[in-house]
């Protein structure tokens, strides 16, 4: 049996196998305009709230 999914882009009809080089897009295009979408910030994955990377109050670091 054949699994097919469709293109998170456009829709189209893809068939899930080794040989399907974009799964899960149906195309090179489509894949690019999916990673420019996540490039400037359109899609995003939720999930809870973490801390902050670099916070904005740095004063209880010590520098010396």
């Amino acid at each position: 049996m054949t699994t097919t999914v469709q293109c998170p882009q456009c829709q189209k009809d893809v068939i899930w196998e080794a040989s399907s080089e974009w799964k899960p897009f149906c195309s090179e295009r489509c894949k690019l305009i999916d990673l420019g979408e996540w490039a400037e910030g359109n899609h995003r994955i939720t999930g809870p709230k973490t801390q902050e990377a670099f916070p904005d109050d740095l004063d209880h670091f010590d520098y010396h």
